[in-house]
């Protein structure tokens, strides 16, 4: 018969993850209402920075290569509505957040 290893290697890939993930829960645990805020506005500004980010490539694209051939340039635009899309998905998500959490602080 063989000797099993320990099964608790198993779960050692996972401890980046949760390491990665205290802090967050730190965070709301310990801050609550004002941690839903400051997490909101962290998303807000990560999706803003998205946008800022899109239309600076769209520009880039635009005055390094010059003017592009229709189907060039549909797929830029079309790169570029995708992207600000997503984006604006993040900065809803984060004023949601952040609303939630300016409704706590008053409730609380």
């Amino acid at each position: 018969m063989r000797t099993r290893g320990s099964e608790s290697l198993i779960v050692l890939p996972l401890l980046p993850v949760f390491l990665i993930g205290v802090f967050p829960m730190l965070l709301l645990s310990l801050l609550g209402p004002a941690g839903l805020v400051i997490l909101g506005i962290l998303i807000a500004s990560a999706g803003l920075t998205d946008i800022l980010d899109a239309n600076g490539t769209f520009t880039e694209q635009i005055i390094v290569h010059g003017y592009a051939r229709g189907s060039e340039r549909t797929g830029q635009r079309t790169a570029l509505r995708s992207e600000i899309r997503f984006a604006s998905v993040m900065i809803a998500a984060g004023v949601a957040l952040a609303v939630t959490g300016i409704g706590g602080l008053l409730i609380s």
